[in-house]
């Protein structure tokens, strides 16, 4: 029988084997390294990227927050603006309501016989103070303010008797009127 050595065969064989194993290892190394380079340079550039748009988004915020506080700012002027036209508004109506009441006590004293001497108006009633010669004078004023469309409920809160440059004889008077709810509305 013959014997045929194959030791030199298997061994050449076995050392191929490991050359290949080694260059696959060594490949495959190289193929993820490279890999790993190629994922670190794509999220570098990605976060480059978000980097330059959020620095973009911040100018723009600074520009529209300046804008916002711009607009914020005529707002307020605004709001204090309408509350001063507002106020006026309420004062032209109050003049005018003070007009009107003036106006209509005008039309209703009872000429040479009375004079007013101030009258007192809050959002409610009309305090009058007066002096008239007599009470009739008072009572006729008092009827003819219950004829005015301007007043209601006249109440006399008292009269008291005054003597003028030592001898003329006269009638201090205070009245308090409600107004009617209509003066509002009406215009001279």
């Amino acid at each position: 029988m013959i014997r045929i050595n194959l030791l030199p065969f298997r061994l050449a064989r076995k050392r191929e084997n490991i050359r290949q194993q080694v260059s696959i290892f060594f490949l495959s190394i190289i193929l993820v390294v490279t890999g790993l380079t190629w994922y670190t340079l794509g999220i570098k550039k990605a976060i480059d990227e978000k980097r330059v748009e959020t620095e973009r988004i911040n100018s723009e915020i600074a520009v529209y927050k300046e804008k916002a506080d711009r607009v914020t700012e005529i707002k307020k002027r605004l709001k204090i603006l309408e509350d001063k036209l507002k106020i006026v508004e309420s004062l032209k109506l109050k003049r005018d309501e003070q007009l009107l009441l003036l106006e209509d006590l005008q039309d209703r004293i009872v000429p040479e016989q009375m004079w007013i001497e101030s009258v007192t108006a809050d959002e409610i009633s009309v305090t009058l103070t007066g002096i008239a010669f007599d009470n009739p004078t008072i009572a006729d004023f008092m009827k003819r303010l219950e004829t005015s469309d301007l007043f209601k409920e006249i109440d006399l809160k008292q009269t008291i008797s005054k003597k003028f440059e030592g001898e003329v004889n006269l009638k201090a008077f205070e009245l308090r009127c409600l107004k009617r709810s209509e003066i509002k509305g009406k215009k001279g």
